[in-house]
């Protein structure tokens, strides 16, 4: 065997290696450097508006829109639950919503921008659970006839009222958040945009 050979071998070989260490190498570098034009955790938490569409949400049907991480609950309230919110006034700890987290512009006991669609943030005042939507007036479990539906917590048995308000003598000392939100025309819920800047 010649040592031209073996050379023009070796010499192969290591172009190779080189190429593949220098590619691996390429990608070490651009792997990160990509990943670093993705937002931030800090950015992501922030959170950007959010529609949903609620056109088709029926009287007494209720969603839940994910925003900022948090489970949004959207309840398209019937005629008969509006209505039947006065009567528990005397029930609540915050009836009229005086301590109780939400924008400026939402007033009244039905907490709301438009009185047959409520939104409010889908946890607990209290430890942060999420309350279950039961809607059936008059359930055993929840008081009988004196329950005319709402939101219970499982976790320790705190009762909000079809407007995330707290009744008396349950753990949690708050009425539901109700987040910044807004409309685009009839059906399109935006919510992380405040009415005002709509």
């Amino acid at each position: 065997m010649s040592s031209e050979g073996v050379n023009s071998g070796r010499r192969k070989f290591l172009t190779a290696a080189t190429s593949v260490v220098g590619v691996a190498g390429a990608v070490g570098i651009a792997v990160p450097f990509v990943g670093s034009w993705n937002p931030s955790a800090k950015a992501k938490a922030a959170g950007a508006p959010v529609k949903a569409d609620i056109g088709k949400l029926e009287p007494g049907q209720m969603v839940v829109v994910e925003w900022r991480g948090k489970p949004v609950y959207v309840l398209h309230r019937t005629e008969d639950q509006i209505a039947d919110l006065p009567q528990l006034n005397g029930d609540l700890k915050d009836p009229d919503s005086q301590i109780s987290d939400q924008p400026a512009y939402i007033t009244g006991i039905d907490r709301s921008i438009r009185p047959d669609i409520l939104v409010v943030v889908g946890l607990c005042t209290h430890l942060g659970c999420a309350p279950k939507f039961r809607p059936e007036v008059g359930a055993a479990d929840l008081g009988g006839d004196e329950w005319l539906g709402g939101f219970f917590c499982p976790c320790h048995g705190s009762k909000f009222d079809l407007s995330g308000r707290v009744y008396s003598g349950v753990p949690a000392s708050a009425n539901l958040v109700v987040p910044p939100y807004s409309f685009e025309g009839d059906s399109v819920l935006v919510i992380g945009v405040d009415t005002e800047a709509a």
